[in-house]
């Protein structure tokens, strides 16, 4: 039985040449647990940090009626993509049943202990290829959520048991950079792990799309302000926006810092940038050169980025705008996954029949 190696097809070859040497071209299972691992981390990471400040935003606010809990809550869940999965289980939302579903309910595989047990797995599964380090930080961080359960949340605090989650994805990335070779694998980490988080931080934008404020007088008040400030915040953003900007929170400022600006890692831009740099070093196509149809379309998309202004944006709507985003990074997620990372399942059966037959023409050739 042969190995999987990077598919050929889209004009890929199997052994690419660089600098005159051959390069070692990874296994398609291989990469994959690598790329899915950085995901799935760096997803509980943001999902830790939507409801830590969520939470944090409610203190704010003081006591609120279930109403309002159910409007400050239902645009996280639909930013996870999981509202309808969460009214078949819950009644209500609110932050206990909220928080309870998006942390620990093993049936949303968005949940951060579905998150951190699947980074898990896949790292088990290429536990040769990742450093000793790196193995014992989800370790740590999946026995760390196997003894935890929402009462735990709450009894010490919900602050301290996200930072610790959050401190876990801080750790590993920290690991990997000290301790993973600059290699292929490590290319298709940092390939998810900035498809992810530019993917999270528009969802994050378009959380406040969806908080409908009840009056329109309200725009540019307290609440507003304090909304966006919480944007701020759950992308670890408000410090470097008030060095930028100095002035007040404005909400037209924080939606051009979190797309444009070009030197803070979570911005759309920043991640987007560096997801194609990362395709071109695992397909080994140079800058601004695109083999395949699906690099082209990505290709193109970056440089409609890079020359979009903030005022085109506002005229085709943030969230219009932030979907196409979305659209745009699951279509090169799909084709990398599809040209480098994915195997078909094995039909043993094909499989022996083939084994047999190898066999018999060569009993025939003694």
């Amino acid at each position: 039985m042969t190995s999987t190696s990077l598919s050929p097809k889209n004009g890929y070859p199997r052994e690419q040449i660089a600098e005159g040497k051959q390069t070692n071209v990874m296994l398609s299972r291989v990469a994959a647990s690598l790329y899915w691992m950085s995901r799935y981390l760096e997803r509980s990471e943001n999902i830790a940090r939507l409801l830590d400040v969520n939470l944090q935003l409610l203190l704010d606010f003081g006591k609120v009626s279930s109403e309002a809990l159910k409007e400050h809550w239902v645009p996280v869940l639909r930013a996870a993509g999981e509202e309808e999965l969460f009214f078949q289980l819950y009644e209500t939302a609110d932050s206990h049943s909220v928080v309870e579903f998006l942390t620990f309910r093993t049936e949303n595989t968005n949940s951060i202990v579905s998150c951190i047990n699947a980074a898990r797995e896949n790292a088990r599964q290429v536990r040769d290829q990742i450093s000793l380090e790196m193995w014992e930080v989800l370790n740590d961080a999946y026995l760390f959520l196997k003894d935890a359960d929402s009462g735990a949340v709450w009894e010490t605090g919900a602050n301290a048991f996200f930072d610790r989650v959050k401190g876990f994805s801080h750790l590993f990335q920290g690991l990997t950079d000290s301790t993973f070779s600059r290699n292929e694998g490590y290319e298709f980490i940092q390939f998810g792990r900035f498809l992810e988080r530019a993917d999270k931080t528009s969802r994050i934008l378009d959380i406040k799309y969806h908080m409908l404020l009840p009056k329109v007088t309200d725009v540019g008040g307290a609440v507003d302000t304090a909304q966006w400030q919480a944007v701020l915040r759950s992308t670890s953003a408000l410090e470097a926006y008030r060095r930028y900007y100095v002035a007040e929170i404005v909400p037209w400022k924080v939606a051009v810092f979190l797309v444009f600006s070009s030197s803070f890692p979570r911005s759309i831009v920043y991640c987007v940038e560096q997801v194609g740099e990362y395709v071109h070093r695992i397909t080994d196509t140079p800058p601004g050169q695109y083999r395949t149809e699906g690099e082209r379309r990505y290709g193109k998309f970056l440089q409609q980025l890079r020359f979009t202004t903030s005022d085109e944006v506002l005229r085709e709507g943030l969230h219009q705008f932030l979907e196409r985003v979305q659209k745009e990074l699951l279509a090169i997620a799909d084709h990398m996954f599809d040209a480098f990372m994915y195997h078909p399942p094995v039909d043993m059966a094909s499989e022996i029949r083939l084994h047999q037959q190898e066999q018999q023409q060569q009993q025939l050739s003694q």
